[in-house]
């Protein structure tokens, strides 16, 4: 008994299914589809928030208009609002209304859709793109049914049925403070999923094979048919813009192309790289905090190697000035500059240079090389606050260069450099 029971309730339930498909012109025999259809059913009689939830271009705009038709608010006003295409400064006015002279070209009292649809359904589409003062409002209304009027401080009452819709991912927008949670859970009563059109494999040729007659009929022409490979390729072709970019296609096919069976070839050339985007790229966050941490990190170590590069081009300066004449100081001088290599950064490979190699007669124009960078990269003044302070830490260690230097913050073999370098005593 228990058996038939379900089994019969479950017959019905699908023959009520494919009539509310036929009266709204829906296309499918997804199960996901069907379910959503289903839950739209269940939820009409009562008065329960509903939050439609799918990608765009899915047909989420059919949900309210079947939950309303099978509700006791049937007779009564049914309002779609899309939130995303008002203008922030005049959304309050759309939803609650306004009063005369509220604000510039207010010329008289308005209604606004709350106050129209008493009673019956408003649908608000792209509810994520309101604004969060708006936010506020309409909870207010979800939660006593009051409102106040732009302008007024009276307080109004209206017995709305209210179903969201949104393609946004609302829980990540509440993390970015762009939703307010108890919005959220207030809306969210009952949730209604639509699937893409990628989850609905089995509807795509269906829904194609719909849109292609509808537009042999308008343009009186001969309507378009797939080849069973063209049909491999529609079905498995992701669809990013759902429902809406399927259509797009079948116009598009219908229209210009003079032969009548469409080729996998000829297909193709309509549907766009899906690997690809023209869209601007969302970086996500934590990625790109990470990114500039790093880019910080690398910045400091290049202006580190700077100040060594500095210290090395005088050296080497040194050593081919005394090229010939002091092999001896040198190469006292290239064993300073190879002990002082390790505090440079890796990515720096030693360089190991040998006086005897370097030709006198190139000295002076190299030297010159040298010092004309010098003098572009370098600022006088630094130098000079850098031997003043190196000279102050001489005196107040008196002439202790182990102290002087741990008190200037560098090694001791380089002070010995900087004190020779501005010969001090």
């Amino acid at each position: 008994m228990h058996s038939r029971y379900v089994d019969g309730r479950n017959c019905g339930l699908n023959m009520e299914v494919q009539q509310i498909k036929q009266r709204f012109g829906i296309i499918g025999r997804s199960m996901l589809l069907d379910r959503a259809i289903e839950t739209a059913m269940s939820v009409a009689p009562t008065d329960l928030s509903v939050l439609i939830t799918g990608e765009s271009g899915v047909g989420k705009e059919i949900m309210p208009q079947i939950i309303h038709s099978l509700s006791s608010r049937k007779h009564n006003s049914y309002i779609a609002v899309n939130c995303g295409a008002i203008p922030e400064g005049t959304i309050d006015s759309e939803l609650f209304g306004h009063e005369k002279g509220s604000f510039t070209g207010a010329q008289g009292a308005r209604k606004g859709y709350f106050e129209e649809a008493n009673n019956g359904t408003v649908f608000l589409d792209e509810v994520a793109e309101l604004p969060i003062q708006t936010q506020v409002k309409l909870l207010r209304v979800l939660e006593t049914g009051e409102y106040i009027k732009v302008g007024s401080s009276k307080v109004l009452k209206t017995d709305v049925r209210i179903v969201a819709a949104t393609n946004v991912n609302i829980p990540e927008a509440i993390k970015k403070n762009k939703f307010r949670e108890d919005l959220y859970y207030r809306l969210n009563t009952v949730p209604i999923n639509l699937p893409s059109l990628k989850n609905r494999k089995e509807d795509i040729h269906l829904l194609f094979r719909k849109f292609a007659s509808d537009f042999a009929q308008k343009y009186r022409m001969p309507g378009i048919k797939l080849s069973e490979d063209a049909i491999s390729v529609l079905s498995n072709y992701p669809w990013p813009g759902n429902i809406r970019q399927l259509k797009n296609i079948a116009e598009q096919l219908s229209i210009i192309e003079k032969d009548r069976l469409i080729t996998p070839e000829i297909l193709i050339k309509y549907l766009p790289n899906s690997s690809s985007s023209n869209l601007p790229m969302v970086v996500d966050e934590k990625i790109g905090s990470n990114e500039f941490s790093e880019r910080d990190i690398l910045y400091k170590v290049l202006f580190e190697m700077k100040k060594d590069v500095h210290e090395l081009k005088s050296l080497v300066s040194k050593i081919m000035q005394s090229g010939g004449d002091n092999i001896e100081n040198s190469q006292q001088i290239i064993e300073e500059l190879n002990a002082d290599m390790s505090e440079i950064p890796s990515v720096l490979s030693p360089i190991v240079y040998n006086p005897n190699t370097i030709k006198s007669n190139s000295v002076s124009n190299v030297d010159d090389s040298f010092q004309h960078h010098m003098e572009v990269e370098e600022s006088l003044s630094i130098e000079d606050q850098e031997k003043e302070l190196i000279r102050k830490a001489l005196v107040k260690h008196r002439g202790r260069r182990k102290n002087a230097a741990k008190e200037l913050g560098i090694s001791e073999r380089t002070l010995y450099r900087k004190i020779k370098e501005y010969e001090l005593k």
